[in-house]
């Protein structure tokens, strides 16, 4: 990887806006330091679109899926590229809301436990990523349909998706929650500022700091950027650092930071399938998605509709005598 080159990382919201932006951590290689030089915040899609076209060569790490179940697209007979698949979406689907409709359409006439599919590369470490086709609670499916046809209409490289772009701007999917996993296990970081979310996200800054021989980077930014990554109760900003070293971990290719190994193992899956265009093969450092802790707290958010979904029924168990 060519050591001028930016990095970016990206924590992502299919509805940005002032209070829940899309999240842009900048920076570049200084050696073995990881040098985050700003973090951004975007309160629209239109503004997320401009950045997409600025000029590389960049590097970003995106915290969404690129792409779905292959058994779910098979069955709807999406497509067999990344281009294919978002153009079958949009085609059937106008809208963010339309597409939740055809998920739980589609996943209503499945038998239980077959309606919410994960690709291979969501169960292939110790962190669970959530389904791609959740458009609740953690919206990963809305971030679909929302994020990856702006790359691809930006004319961005998605390496191992069959969609060439322009080489000097280049997508990966980033899963920052991994990384955090290798650090401070699952315990819970973010969504509160309670004293122990905060002393976790303390600990995932230090952990970064002095990464160089576990993760081969050390986080290096300015002491009030580092204030403001533990600081902020969200983690969005935390997120966005961790996911702008998905990039510098990988090594395979000089040009992207894409495996190329792990690319040749899967040339002949689907889009829905290669996870390599964003997603590392199985390690203990490359993801997001919540804990169970915080995908309770996800539950009692507006979701995209601005509609703040019922608490789930407690269930109560039955004591012995």
């Amino acid at each position: 990887m060519n050591e001028a080159m930016r990095l970016a990382g990206i924590d992502f919201t299919c509805n940005p806006s002032r209070r829940k932006p899309i999240t842009i951590a900048t920076g570049r290689l200084d050696g073995s330091r990881l040098v985050v030089d700003g973090v951004a915040e975007l309160t629209t899609l239109a503004a997320f679109e401009g950045w997409l076209r600025s000029p590389g060569p960049w590097l970003g790490g995106f915290d969404f899926p690129f792409g779905l179940p292959r058994a779910f697209v098979e069955a709807n007979a999406f497509g067999t590229t990344a281009a294919e698949v978002v153009a079958s979406v949009r085609g059937r689907c106008a809208t963010r809301m339309a597409w939740r409709a055809f998920i739980d359409a589609w996943g209503n006439a499945q038998p239980a436990g077959a309606r919410l599919l994960h690709r291979r590369t969501d169960v292939a470490s110790p962190v669970t990523s959530t389904s791609p086709m959740q458009t609740r609670y953690v919206p990963v499916g809305l971030m679909y349909y929302e994020g990856v046809g702006r790359l691809i209409d930006a004319g961005v490289t998605l390496p191992g998706l069959r969609h060439g772009g322009d080489p000097s701007r280049v997508a990966l999917e980033a899963y920052p929650r991994r990384l955090a996993h290798a650090l401070v296990a699952r315990r819970s970081y973010k969504n509160s500022d309670e004293g122990d979310r905060r002393a976790m996200r303390e600990a995932i800054v230090a952990g970064l700091e002095a990464g160089v021989d576990r993760f081969g980077f050390a986080l290096a930014c300015s002491p009030a950027l580092r204030a403001s990554l533990v600081a902020d109760a969200s983690g969005d900003r935390l997120d966005a650092c961790s996911a702008s070293s998905r990039p510098r971990r990988r090594r395979a290719g000089p040009a992207t930071g894409c495996p190329t190994t792990s690319i040749r193992s899967r040339a002949g899956s689907p889009p829905s399938e290669r996870a390599d265009a964003g997603r590392a093969p199985p390690s203990p450092i490359a993801g997001l998605h919540e804990s169970r802790e915080e995908r309770r707290q996800e539950r009692r958010r507006p979701d995209d509709s601005g509609v703040i979904p019922l608490a789930p029924r407690a269930r109560h168990r039955r004591l012995r005598p």
